[in-house]
């Protein structure tokens, strides 16, 4: 298994959201930015270094949003997700295709990864969608 982090960084009623690019594994479907925990990280360093890797923000992480386990096809992940801000820097595309800023009402209109399905959902439900 293996360890992921992201972030869901909230802007009003509004999180943010990447697509990732059409050469990588489940291309060009939507995620909330981070990747994986290497050795010797903690969890919210890693949600740093990928935030500052893939976006080139310094990020403020807070608690544990949720946690799930999801099996693909060529890998299981269990995703921690975490509430953050962005404590410096503007969001640039460094490695992803996209980046939008939507509300719960809108993930009907993107493509995520199945993973993140579950935390959707509960979005969806704490907006009462």
């Amino acid at each position: 298994m293996i360890e992921v982090v992201a972030a869901l960084i909230r802007d009003g009623g509004r999180f943010l959201v990447c697509q990732r690019p059409p050469h990588k594994t489940r291309g060009l479907l939507w995620e909330f930015v981070g990747g994986k925990v290497e050795p010797g990280e903690t969890k919210a360093q890693a949600l740093a270094r990928e935030c500052r890797e893939e976006l080139d923000i310094g990020l403020a992480v807070g608690d544990v949003f949720m946690e799930v386990t999801h099996t693909y096809p060529d890998i299981t992940v269990h995703l921690t997700l975490f509430n953050a801000r962005i404590a410096q820097g503007e969001p640039r595309l460094l490695e992803h295709t996209a980046l939008a800023w939507i509300t719960p009402e809108e993930i009907p209109q993107y493509d995520f990864c199945p993973a993140d399905a579950a935390i959707l959902a509960r979005l969806r439900r704490e907006r009462g969608q």
